[in-house]
């Protein structure tokens, strides 16, 4: 199937002319705005994601977040310790929601392969179960840091996707998420919930806010990123080198294979 991502990419390629003027302050912001719908409708964007984004506002909460990353600098036990409090812990939250419903994780691992440990860890060490997903308005953060000029290569497709994703009903124009885009349970950027998304619940869209489709989303990436059925995952092997395509953070991926094993 081909991606919404790629195609807003040739779509805004074909389109030189209409191209959009970044800036470094929110003093340009609906400049960019007006160039950017004409982007956005040559992409495919429809009406009500073309509304959203007459409506964004520029975040100053995402470009101040942008600015002050740090990157992950903890050792492995420093950064258990800060983020899951200690292993075992860890684990005794993710037993419990899995025994929520242990059948809807089994039939995950039998489409996907991918284990229950592995896709509650990503989920606890992302959001505290779906706790806190986040506090901007999803569109205002993308189109944000599309707008920015450091990176707006990067963020423009999602920002694009993000609009497509209001016009299927699975994203709401003020519907809050983390600083840079990142939506839902398990914080995906909009163009990879519209290239990997899965619609598990069966309601006609996809939607990173249904636990459901959020984690059948997550299970279908790292399957589609190489994640090998019954393998294992541990440090050295191949799924835990899948692991990097969710997180580049060596910790974090220590982190999530570590919790997934002891929920084993």
């Amino acid at each position: 199937m081909r991606s919404i991502l790629a195609s807003a990419l040739i779509a805004l390629a074909a389109t030189p002319t209409l191209a959009a003027q970044c800036g470094n302050d929110g003093s340009g912001f609906a400049a960019w705005k007006q160039a950017f719908a004409q982007e956005a409708a040559a992409a495919g964007v429809g009406q009500a994601g073309l509304n959203a984004l007459a409506n964004a506002q520029y975040s100053t909460s995402t470009i101040r977040a942008d600015r002050n990353q740090t990157g992950v600098r903890y050792a492995l036990d420093d950064f258990i310790r800060i983020r899951l409090g200690s292993l075992d812990s860890f684990a005794s939250q993710m037993r419990r929601e899995r025994d929520r419903n242990a059948s809807f994780y089994a039939n995950l691992e039998r489409a996907y392969g991918v284990p229950a440990g592995i896709l509650l860890a990503i989920h606890g060490m992302e959001t505290g179960f779906g706790r806190t997903m986040g506090s901007t308005p999803v569109v205002d953060s993308i189109t944000t840091v599309a707008y920015d000029c450091r990176r707006s290569d990067f963020f423009t497709p999602h920002a694009i996707a993000a609009l497509v994703l209001v016009d299927r009903g699975g994203l709401s124009p003020n519907q809050q998420g983390a600083a840079h885009g990142e939506m839902g349970h398990t914080q995906f950027l909009p163009g990879n919930a519209l290239r990997y998304g899965v619609d598990a619940d069966g309601n006609g869209r996809v939607d990173l806010y249904s636990v459901a489709d959020s984690l059948a989303s997550t299970a279908n990436f790292l399957r589609q990123k190489g994640w090998q059925p019954g393998q294992p995952f541990q440090e050295g092997t191949a799924n835990f080198r899948v692991l990097n395509d969710w997180n580049a953070a060596t910790v974090y991926q220590q982190a999530i294979a570590l919790s997934a094993a002891r929920l084993q």
